[in-house]
């Protein structure tokens, strides 16, 4: 929970410092206008393809809403246009941001104190976050090459239930994940759904980044799901408009309803979010609902330029890496295939102490690792955020970031000479 609150802080005392640090969208794609023009398309869309009065219309965006959301047929669209995802409106809950998606979701999994949460290790701090408050312990899954490692996730499971523990879920982020960059195989992706199926969990799929995944576009796990495995968690913040806060989930599963009968998991959630949000905006989801009418309910269609920006923000970053870091210094990086973020691995332990002296002397910043991992890890790697990238910074950032870690291989050298361990280097070298 203190790893926003301690990027936010060191932004704010280095002002001047390259922030490789935020997972934010690109604020040239901001339009106020915009803002206006698809409140009035959606109000136009209730009068002339919903037949709603004038009046109606008026009090639809600007009274209470219903919990569940009022722009739930727009979003199933949506996933049919861009996804491929069939799924009733029904099932949909609109909700104020994914932070609460998970929220609901995990809060309404929590039936007694055996359940847990299992989670690709690392994970999104918000899902560690929301799992803490809804009182269920995550278990942490390693990530393999591909993203996942299968085997770590059987013998969680069988470890969990040997202690009498029930899993309930596995989330992930199966596209271009936050904080990895990493993507699952499609034949990893078919072979975790027979694995929920087999071993009786659901899978939290969350997927804010797919938009932005390269030209390869690989199916999500929920438009492969025909067994109901998959809760599919969204956002619009990385694809229209993160200052409205709406998200959604699709929970399409059959539940017992306690009158001896069934009901779709989203009317649970629902109930759960009745207590919490009582509903989302419906401003804001009229403005999100006006988005999404005014591009034939596709975002891809929406972002081709944000996506464009994001591919080359990655390209210059890999290419000014390659000019630094040459094979065999010691500094290793992945090549994501799209998405906002990349993950370097150093021989220097990276830590909050060394993110505060690479702000404060060497004017870059960038996010530890060690945040995103529910136990121990991450400690020699580093995540690197592309979505705020300026080339005309670029190189100034990633000059101190190599400054940074040559100067972190003279510390071990000079520790190394007083008996204290750490690598031996000649001046100018990295670490080896």
């Amino acid at each position: 929970m203190t790893s926003m609150n301690l990027l936010n802080e060191i932004s704010i005392r280095y002002p001047e410092a390259v922030s490789f640090a935020a997972g934010r969208p690109a604020e040239q794609y901001f339009e106020l206008a915009a803002v206006h023009r698809h409140l009035d398309r959606y109000v136009e869309h209730l009068r002339t393809e919903r037949g709603l009065t004038e009046e109606a219309a008026r009090r639809l965006v600007l009274q209470y809403g219903r919990t569940k959301g009022i722009i739930h047929d727009l979003i199933a669209a949506h996933l049919a246009v861009d996804e491929g995802i069939a799924v009733p409106a029904e099932s949909i809950v609109v909700t104020v941001g994914c932070q609460e998606a998970m929220f609901l979701v995990l809060r309404a999994l929590r039936c007694g104190p055996e359940d847990v949460v299992l989670a690709v290790s690392p994970t999104y701090v918000g899902l560690t976050g929301a799992a803490l408050l809804a009182d269920l312990p995550v278990l942490a899954v390693a990530d393999g090459p591909d993203g996942v490692d299968l085997a770590d996730l059987r013998r969680r499971l069988a470890a969990a239930r040997a202690e009498g523990l029930r899993p309930r879920a596995l989330y992930l982020v199966p596209d271009v994940a936050n904080p990895s960059g990493a993507s699952l195989p499609l034949e990893l992706r078919r072979e975790l759904l027979e694995l929920a199926a087999e071993e009786d969990f659901l899978l939290l799929e969350d997927n804010p980044y797919g938009v932005f995944a390269g030209d390869e576009r690989l199916p999500s796990l929920k438009a492969l799901d025909t067994g109901r495995r998959v809760v599919h968690l969204g956002s619009f913040a990385k694809t229209a408009l993160p200052g409205a806060r709406v998200g959604y989930v699709v929970a399409d599963q059959l539940v017992a309803d306690g009158r001896g009968g069934t009901a779709l998991f989203a009317d649970l959630l629902g109930m759960v979010k009745s207590m919490t949000t009582v509903n989302t905006s419906p401003i804001a989801q009229a403005v999100i609902g006006g988005a999404l009418l005014e591009h034939g309910h596709s975002l891809r269609a929406a972002n081709t330029g944000a996506a464009a920006l994001y591919r080359r923000n990655l390209a210059l970053v890999l290419e000014g890496l390659a000019r630094r870091f040459p094979p065999g210094g010691g500094v290793t990086w992945n090549e994501p295939r799209g998405g906002f973020f990349l993950v370097l691995t150093v021989p220097c332990v990276v830590d909050d102490a060394l993110l505060e002296r690479s702000a404060s002397e060497y004017g870059v910043i960038w996010t530890p690792m060690s945040h995103f991992y529910p136990g121990a890890g991450g400690e020699h790697r580093l995540r690197l955020s592309v979505s705020q990238v300026d080339p005309a910074t670029l190189d100034r950032g990633l000059d101190g970031l190599a400054a940074l870690l040559a100067a972190e291989g003279l510390r071990g050298s000079d520790n190394a000479v007083l008996g204290r361990g750490g690598p031996g280097l000649t001046r100018g070298q990295l670490p080896g």
